[in-house]
């Protein structure tokens, strides 16, 4: 029987090269990522063509990341939209722009793949969704902490396999420190309008390791979950989330926080507690995670049935998932796979939970008084 060859998609990359974000990050790591050589590739990706705002600074881009390709650069997103050999549109610019650069490439009859958050709001969300149902042509959120295998390992484990009983509580926090009253009025972390905070950055990654991890299937009864949040803001942006989540049907708990004040744990990225047991997932950064530890659970000495005081935890089972890269090549195989099987949807991330976190957040901002201005747009 012979071997189907992977599909091969040809990407445009949309990079931001000016003073508010530093230069091309996010998309440079991922173009990085589709240019490694894997055995384990799902699909044969092309970088076809990199649109910024000058031809220099895209030949820069291309020349630092792009290895061996050789796209055509362009000094105009709109150039990207409308090069007919472009198949797929990866975004990478700052929030407030998701919403025009997806819409624009979705009026060009392209599919999109867009850096999280999707856009500033939920409104918003769905406004790209709904052009992208009507031009049908696929959109999706890169949110490439579900596309890795050891986050379906994960749920696999906790939810079929039952190896820490019933769970009943997650956590997740995620820090990064940044000195927002001494970094240059032009960055966007100073900048409300272009989403400055923890919440949009940091928090999405927080509220999703909770979703993954209380619920067995993630935005099946979106109307049993309630939040309590709280956010503190310094020289006029918000600087620090917290909220807990609560499931009626199951009274799980969730405690989730995001800060720009200080850096998180580096090792510790996320807490599942079980009847039987819990789960602690390891990791630079809750984004990144890397492996994840199966423990028993915690036990004491009795002492005339009293414990002792002394919590004594067994010897954890660790699993690790060592790949190439970063890691951005997962989300870019399944965008690939889901666009040449004539998906208009991811099948990892789907329009309604992009649209469902949104919400989550954008009530977590409603009770912690952040305001974007888009919040107020038409």
């Amino acid at each position: 029987m012979a071997t189907r060859e992977p599909p091969t998609v040809r990407w445009g990359i949309i990079v931001c090269t000016d003073a508010m974000e530093a230069t091309g990050r996010i998309s440079s790591w991922f173009v990085e990522d589709l240019v490694i050589n894997r055995s384990d590739a799902k699909a044969s990706h092309i970088i076809q063509a990199v649109g910024s705002s000058s031809l220099e600074k895209g030949n820069d881009f291309v020349a630092r990341y792009c290895g061996k390709s050789n796209p055509s650069v362009y000094g105009a997103y709109s150039q990207v939209y409308d090069d007919p050999d472009v198949d797929i549109v990866y975004i990478g610019t700052p929030h407030a722009f998701h919403k025009q650069n997806c819409l624009d490439a979705i009026a060009k009859g392209k599919a999109v793949l867009c850096e999280k958050p999707l856009t500033m709001n939920a409104r918003d969300a769905r406004e790209v969704f709904d052009a992208a149902r009507e031009r049908g042509v696929y959109v999706a959120e890169a949110m490439w902490l579900r596309h890795r295998p050891l986050v379906h390992d994960l749920r696999k484990l906790i939810y079929k396999d039952k190896r820490i009983g019933e769970v009943f509580r997650a956590f997740s926090d995620f820090g990064v420190e940044m000195d927002i009253p001494n970094l240059p009025e032009t960055s966007r972390y100073k900048q409300p309008s272009l989403g400055a905070g923890s919440l949009l950055d940091l928090g999405i990654y927080s509220i999703t390791w909770a979703i993954l991890a209380l619920e067995e299937e993630p935005g099946s009864n979106p109307d049993d979950l309630t939040l309590n949040g709280v956010q503190t803001h310094w020289h006029g942006v918000e600087v620090t989330s917290s909220a807990l989540l609560r499931y009626a049907s199951t009274g799980r708990q969730g405690i989730v926080t995001s800060t720009t004040m200080t850096n998180g744990n580096p090792d510790m990225l996320a807490r599942v507690q079980g009847t039987h047991g819990s789960i602690e997932v390891h990791g630079p950064f809750p984004a990144r995670p890397t492996s994840f530890t199966v423990f028993p659970k915690f036990t004491d000495t009795l002492v005339d049935g009293l414990g002792d005081g002394v919590v004594v935890r067994g010897e954890g089972i660790k699993f690790d998932y060592p790949h190439a890269g970063r890691g951005f090549h997962f989300e870019a195989d399944n965008t690939a796979v889901d666009y040449v099987s004539g998906k208009l949807e991811s099948s990892i991330v789907s329009w309604s939970e992009t649209i469902r976190v949104m919400e989550i957040m954008d009530e977590l901002r409603s009770q912690g008084g952040t305001k974007y201005s888009q919040d107020l747009d038409a």
